[in-house]
């Protein structure tokens, strides 16, 4: 099939950016996304043109670099990462519009490619247990009720995209958030820091210049890991207990 596209294109951080036209023929329904853009850089190399920077790694929808919004949808048009989105989602003829996340706290570093460290910073502040598990034999002597399990996992398959900030009207990353401290915050080992970990994780967000949550619920519906909205309430009930705890 042929399809039309305009593409952001940047050259660098502090530079201004533009969309860019751009005609692919042939393109195959079996091509996943960033094939096609592989081979739209194939003919710009070829015609001695610049070739579209874009981020990838595993391209098995499990490291959540591959963040792009397609028609104005974060990952595109499928609940499911770019790296994992195909071209048979779109018909001959369309024109795709492909742009980075939008976000302060994302800044564009080229083209499709932003600064997503601001998550590893959050991280670091406070997405991590101290508690001294021991070996293997000494974790499992620890029980966890199952619908505790079920929820940390479900918390811990947040892969950090993005994609919940480039879908929110208010670029918050509270889902992202949420899903790490819910992650933590249903396993004992993670319970000697719960409220020290919310403040701080929270804080950090803020401070990276991520609009605060505004309950539409779009990050929720945009997220390739299907992350819930409720971790955000669980995050705001911890934020209200660490408060009520500092004023005792």
């Amino acid at each position: 099939m042929k399809i039309s596209l305009k593409i952001w294109r940047q050259p660098k951080r502090d530079a201004d950016g533009a969309m860019v036209d751009y005609t692919l023929d042939e393109v195959s329904d079996d091509m996943s996304f960033l094939e096609m853009l592989d081979v739209l850089n194939e003919q710009l190399i070829a015609e001695g043109e610049e070739p579209i920077a874009f981020e990838h790694d595993c391209r098995e929808g499990i490291c959540g670099s591959c963040g792009v919004v397609i028609n104005g949808e974060a990952h595109g048009p499928e609940v499911t990462t770019t790296c994992q989105l195909h071209m048979r989602s779109f018909s001959d003829g369309d024109e795709i519009v492909i742009e980075p996340w939008r976000s302060e706290g994302f800044p564009v570093l080229k083209d499709l490619v932003v600064d997503r460290s601001s998550f590893d910073r959050i991280m670091q502040a406070g997405g991590f247990i101290s508690a001294n598990t021991g070996a293997a034999p000494d974790a499992h002597a620890t029980l966890v009720p199952k619908d505790n399990a079920d929820r940390a996992f479900m918390g811990a398959e947040c892969i950090g995209c993005g994609a919940c900030v480039a879908a929110c009207p208010n670029a918050s990353g509270m889902l992202f958030v949420g899903a790490k401290v819910t992650h933590l915050g249903e396993l004992p080992q993670g319970q000697p820091e719960r409220h020290a970990r919310v403040v701080a994780m929270t804080e950090q967000h803020d401070a990276e210049g991520f609009g605060g949550c505004t309950n539409l619920g779009a990050c929720s519906v945009a997220c390739p890991k299907g992350i819930p909205l409720n971790v955000i309430s669980q995050l705001n009930r911890d934020r209200q207990r660490a408060a009520l705890r500092s004023s005792d």
